[in-house]
């Protein structure tokens, strides 16, 4: 889990709330307050500070997004694999402690199931697109929290360096580029695709 030096980032924020310096604020109020403003911005909740980021995901960049959802529902459509990959869901992955909203997660027929009953569920899988908005030490942060909620796989995926370091539970980071796969074993072994493909720009329309 060990930083590049191809990641140049501008740190998230811990938005002070009394003009100074951050102070912690109860998970209601967050909830009150931040949880659903669209300013442009993603809050997150994390041991009672809020953390402010710019949202990761603009225009330039949805393709992205696209190209990794469309290789899931062509799976999915296949009747090779079974789920949701959603964008940018709220999730406690530690109770009381740690809410995130990961840029992609992936979610079990059954674990959607559960949480229509109120059952909180933590991924298996999460998909971050990095930008210079992110860090480092709170990538790290965002990294040990999936960790201790026992989140198997995570992808982070650098659009300007074209590049994806694939982190599993327990090993060291695997490094994607050009035509190198991308895998989401054990949780997804299916879900595998050449790093080429993720970065893939559509043709200019006529």
């Amino acid at each position: 889990m060990a930083a590049t030096a191809a990641q140049q980032p501008i740190p998230q924020t811990a938005l002070p709330t009394n003009g100074n310096k951050p102070k912690h604020i109860s998970w209601d109020n967050f909830e009150k307050r931040y949880l659903s403003r669209e300013d442009g911005y993603k809050y997150e909740w994390v041991r009672g500070l809020v953390i402010k980021s710019k949202n990761t995901m603009n225009q330039k960049q949805l393709y992205i997004l696209a190209n990794l959802r469309d290789f899931f529902n062509q799976l999915v459509f296949t009747g090779q694999i079974e789920g949701y990959l959603e964008p940018e869901v709220d999730t406690f992955f530690i109770k009381g402690e740690a809410h995130r909203r990961p840029d992609l997660s992936f979610f079990t027929k059954r674990q959607q199931a559960l949480a229509a009953h109120g059952l909180e569920q933590v991924p298996q899988f999460v998909i971050e697109v990095i930008s210079s908005n992110d860090l480092l030490n709170d990538l790290e942060d965002k990294l040990m929290d999936y960790w201790r909620a026992g989140v198997q796989v995570v992808w982070l995926v650098y659009p300007k360096q074209e590049v994806v370091y694939v982190h599993c539970l327990g090993k060291e980071a695997t490094r994607c580029q050009g035509e190198s796969i991308c895998s989401a074993t054990p949780v997804l072994p299916l879900f595998a695709i050449a790093a080429v493909e993720i970065f893939k720009k559509p043709p200019m329309p006529m």
